[in-house]
């Protein structure tokens, strides 16, 4: 796929815009990721941003939803098309229903009722208030979260960084979860379920067979349904 050099946040927030959909690392479509397109020297450099430091900045400027949403790795998928993916990953329930039909598990309902209460948290105080935190604590945060992003439940809000003596950021930063309804506002349910999911499957679709002509319709549609 041709992208042009992923070289800042305002072009890495101008791709996520355009395309919709764009892993951190290589995807179900070849070429779309990037991973592909990012320079090497800025993956790890000790005097310039790269993508690591850009995950704040992005979400800040295109306003979409970043999360483990790809086969369980992470990527970026604009506010247009987050509610029609949500609404495909979810199969048109929200959570309440989903657990009531025994689609869920208690542990899912638990850290997702622990995350609608405490309002957008950064995850370490999210897995201490959900029971995880200590050493001895339960396992499986991590899993859960994991797929309680994929099925598009959780998104990253923000990244929140360290800083030193001065002021200055640094590190990686350190996520900050919310649910799609705390980041995107009251109305996304309502955009979210306005259409059946197979309908938001075709829509996203049919998006992206006309930006991405030379991409394969199996893999399009893996990318989208997450296998």
């Amino acid at each position: 796929m041709d992208l042009p050099p992923i070289t800042g946040p305002a072009v890495l927030a101008h791709l996520v815009d355009d395309i919709g959909f764009l892993p951190f690392f290589r995807s179900a479509v070849p070429g779309l990721s990037i991973e592909e397109h990012t320079p090497e020297r800025l993956w790890f450099s000790e005097t310039e941003d790269g993508p690591w430091e850009w995950k704040g900045p992005v979400l800040r400027l295109c306003g979409g939803a970043y999360g483990k949403l790809f086969r369980g790795k992470a990527g970026y998928v604009s506010r247009a098309w987050f509610p029609d993916l949500a609404n495909l990953r979810r199969d048109g329930y929200d959570f309440d229903a989903r657990y009531d039909d025994g689609l869920a598990s208690f542990r899912d309902k638990e850290l997702l009722d622990t995350l609608t209460r405490t309002g957008p948290v950064l995850s370490r105080e999210l897995k201490r208030q959900a029971g995880y935190g200590n050493k001895d604590g339960r396992k499986g945060f991590d899993t859960l979260l994991t797929r309680l992003q994929m099925q598009c439940y959780i998104v990253t809000e923000d990244f929140v960084y360290a800083r030193d003596r001065l002021g200055r950021a640094y590190g990686w930063g350190v996520a900050k979860y919310a649910t799609p309804e705390q980041r995107f506002g009251p109305d996304f349910c309502v955009e979210a379920y306005r259409r059946t999911p197979e309908e938001s499957l075709e829509r996203m679709l049919s998006h992206l067979r006309a930006r991405l002509p030379e991409a394969r319709e199996a893999d399009l549609r893996a990318l989208l349904l997450g296998k």
